[in-house]
């Protein structure tokens, strides 16, 4: 049997290697970026790696062989888990390889924005030494902050935000409001983190009921001089929206990992928006999630291939009927 990565900018595939030999299938490499290319590039294989490459319905057509999908990292939104599953294709995910990564970066965009420090060092590179530019600052103790998303990585981001003296609160759909989450966070609804916050963390999957969930809209309502933080998916924020909102002072600030378009366009209004801090996706990244995610990623498609079922197949039911 072969597993084809179809797309990938990883540096090397060890690895992904070190697994395809020790269960004994066969490897091969790619980098597709369209459809036509996709189905090229995985042509007779059981299984596909993929990082960015559209997994489509009608890519899923062209490769009747094709038994389970593994997409390097948490979101699946490239590729089309109904079709997957209505053609008995397994797809799978690694939800929780870059908790501690990702919930580390969003703290270190909001203490960058907070403390004005990323503003700061550009001011002084520039000549300008001075605090003016990025006053007022608070102390962190006064400042309430808000997670969207309690799942693993928004439930890390709390619990460090709140040992650095935040107050903290979180909102989830699929938590009761009320009680408190097992790390002792309030969840409350959503429309009173989003007004009285001082920062928004945002830790959702986009979908369309996601999509722009910070836009002009949800930014009328928030507190004036809040702090935007996006270490999720691009989507969920409307870009223009929110550069409207950082130029006119409604945010103080933002930290912003992931973009509507990556890597973000030259002309993106959020370039001349010196109270945001801005990184190329990068929150997912250390020496240690790296090499988890490549070789977690292979090994659950590689169990699938050996009629296992993994916990991070998405869609089990087409295992099972198998």
């Amino acid at each position: 049997m072969r597993i084809t990565i179809v797309d990938s900018d990883n540096e090397s595939f060890a690895e992904e290697e070190a697994v395809a030999a020790r269960h004994g299938l066969e490897l091969t490499r790619h980098h597709a970026v369209t459809e036509q290319e996709t189905i090229i590039a995985a042509r007779g294989a059981d299984g596909i790696l993929v990082q960015y490459a559209p997994l489509t319905a009608a890519v899923m057509d062209a490769l009747p062989e094709l038994k389970v999908i593994g997409r390097y990292g948490v979101g699946v939104d490239t590729v089309d888990v109904p079709a997957a599953t209505a053609r008995g294709i397994a797809v799978c995910n690694v939800p929780d390889y870059g908790v501690q990564d990702v919930s580390d970066h969003a703290i270190a965009l909001t203490l960058s924005v907070v403390r004005g420090t990323a503003q700061l060092d550009r001011l002084v590179r520039a000549g300008e030494y001075g605090l003016v530019p990025v006053k007022p600052l608070h102390r962190i103790s006064t400042l309430r902050f808000g997670v969207v998303g309690l799942g693993r990585i928004g439930a890390a981001t709390a619990v460090k935000a709140r040992a650095l003296g935040f107050t903290v609160i979180g909102s989830d759909p699929m938590l009761a409001v009320g009680p408190r989450t097992a790390d002792g966070i309030d969840v409350v609804e959503y429309e009173e983190l989003l007004t009285t916050c001082d920062v928004i963390s945002l830790h959702v999957p986009l979908m369309d009921s996601t999509h722009h969930l910070i836009g002009e809209e949800a930014l009328t309502r928030m507190k004036p001089g809040a702090i935007l933080v996006n270490t999720c998916r691009g989507g969920v924020v409307d870009t223009q929206a929110v550069a409207r909102a950082l130029k006119d002072g409604r945010l103080k600030g933002a930290g912003l990992d992931v973009f509507e378009e990556e890597p973000l366009p030259a002309d993106s209004p959020l370039l001349d928006c010196d109270n945001a801090v801005l990184t190329p996706h990068a929150s997912w990244y250390s020496e240690e999630s790296y090499s988890e995610l490549k070789r977690r990623v292979a090994e659950i498609v590689a169990a699938v291939l050996q009629g296992e079922t993994p916990r991070e197949v998405l869609n089990p039911e087409v295992l099972t009927a198998r």
